[in-house]
């Protein structure tokens, strides 16, 4: 969300000493960023929020200067790549002490908290208070906003539920996945937001109590049940001082200062045949796309593209390809500023092709034609099969040399892809057509 938010002012509640919120976030970076929050003043506030750079869970009820309420948890967040289900319950009228207050975290609830004050006998909540404006996505007072997404938010004016009201195991993957459809009471005040493109703010819960959208949302393929390979900030052991700005929930870098830096992907496989594509968005073409084995990182320190590693492989501006510390001539292009260069790995085959936009594919690639691999890049090394994990992986320059990658989400940043191309396995939308047989790398594509 970033520059976005959402708000409404609430209505006279059924109750709001009982309510129960319940959320899936996927969040970047790190420092407090606050979900949903109701701000009268500095003074009396109720939010739920990621906690400085621990990014540990803070739900807070702060009456009068005081916390009226308040679970800081031990644990620490800060898996860049899940989709966390968080539901927060406050139930001051509940007779144990201890059930006032509750988080659960994927279907668990919370336990250990550095911070444990439970709400007396019968306190009121700021938020879901008559003529406040509630808000998701920032402080209310302006500050702190949520850099990260939100799917099927929900909020129970009246209810304490559990986290299994509104998720549920899958039993193919056992994956804790939302309900689509939960059988909940939302109350005078409750919503559900299920973001949908164009109509973000609208309420499914059938009370009409639409949020009004500030900034530009951006609706993304990824959701819980399929969630899609992002770029990776905590991949910093051996690209330490090397640093990136990851933005736009990590799809999109920018490097610091003018020396080499490289970062891989959350998502890869040791076989099968993916599809991604990366958007050159600066003016420099010092810049390399392709894959690597995210494994070796921890055996090379300092400055490095991912073509010096013996099992990274890329493909930069002017169609040259790299490996193993080897940059020769390969495919003629010429890859500038705003064009999009396409790779398909087919990791089962051991092959790597790329084009530029819709062109063909350089050196008159195949990316169907199997073990022949007509026209590939490279083979890629393995050690006696498909049992290296091949992921997505960029290098970049200077403060000029910005990329954001697609990887199925639909966009390059903010911008959502211009006329999706066709997609036989219909996971991901890409700007251009997919290769029959590739699809995305995202839990549903990882698993065809």
């Amino acid at each position: 969300m970033a520059t976005t938010y959402l708000s409404d002012t609430q209505a006279t509640p059924t109750n709001n000493k009982k309510w129960t919120w319940s959320s899936w976030c996927k969040f970047s970076g790190t420092g407090e960023q606050y979900i949903m929050s109701a701000y009268t003043d500095a003074n009396n506030n109720t939010s739920i929020r990621f906690l400085d750079a621990t990014n540990r869970l803070d739900f807070q009820n702060y009456v009068s200067s005081s916390d009226a309420g308040r679970l800081k948890t031990t644990r620490y967040l800060r898996d860049p790549a899940a989709w966390y289900h968080i539901v927060c319950v406050f139930d001051s009228d509940n007779v144990t002490s201890g059930d006032r207050q509750q988080i659960w975290i994927n279907g668990v609830r919370e336990t250990a908290f550095d911070t444990e004050t439970y709400p007396s006998s019968g306190a009121a909540s700021i938020l879901n208070a008559s003529g406040i404006v509630a808000e998701v996505g920032r402080r209310s007072d302006s500050a702190n906003m949520l850099n990260g997404e939100l799917a099927h938010t929900h909020f129970c004016d009246g209810q304490a539920y559990s986290a299994s009201d509104f998720g549920e195991t899958d039993a193919t993957s056992g994956i804790w996945i939302p309900k689509s459809g939960p059988s909940v009471t939302y109350g005078n005040n409750g919503f559900f937001l299920k973001y949908s493109s164009g109509a973000s703010g609208t309420d499914s819960s059938g009370n009409s109590n639409d949020f009004t959208v500030s900034g530009t949302m951006t609706n993304l393929k990824d959701s819980p049940d399929n969630n899609f390979c992002t770029l990776n900030p905590l991949d910093v052991n051996a690209f330490s001082g090397n640093q990136f700005v990851y933005s736009e929930c990590n799809n999109t870098v920018v490097p610091t200062g003018n020396n080499w830096k490289s970062t891989v992907s959350t998502m890869g496989n040791m076989t099968g045949k993916y599809y991604f594509e990366t958007k050159i968005i600066g003016s420099d073409t010092n810049w390399w796309v392709g894959i690597m084995d995210p494994s070796e990182v921890q055996y090379y320190s300092g400055s490095k593209k991912i073509t010096e590693y013996p099992r990274g492989y890329g493909i930069t501006a002017g169609g040259d390809k790299g490996n193993n510390g080897s940059e020769v001539a390969w495919g003629t292009t010429s890859i500038a500023q705003n064009d999009i260069i396409c790779i398909a790995v087919d990791i089962t085959n051991s092959k790597i092709y790329a084009r530029k936009n819709d062109d063909a594919w350089l050196v008159s690639g195949d990316p169907t034609s199997g073990a022949t691999g007509t026209g590939s890049a490279f083979t890629l090394a393995q050690n006696g099969g498909n049992n290296i994990n091949y992921v997505p992986a960029v290098s970049a320059y200077s403060v000029n040399s910005k990329l954001s990658c697609n990887f199925g989400a639909g966009y390059f940043g903010t911008t959502a892809v211009a006329s999706a191309g066709t997609n036989a396995s219909e996971v991901g939308t890409f700007e251009f057509d997919v290769p029959t047989g590739y699809t995305a790398f995202s839990t549903k594509g990882l698993n065809i």
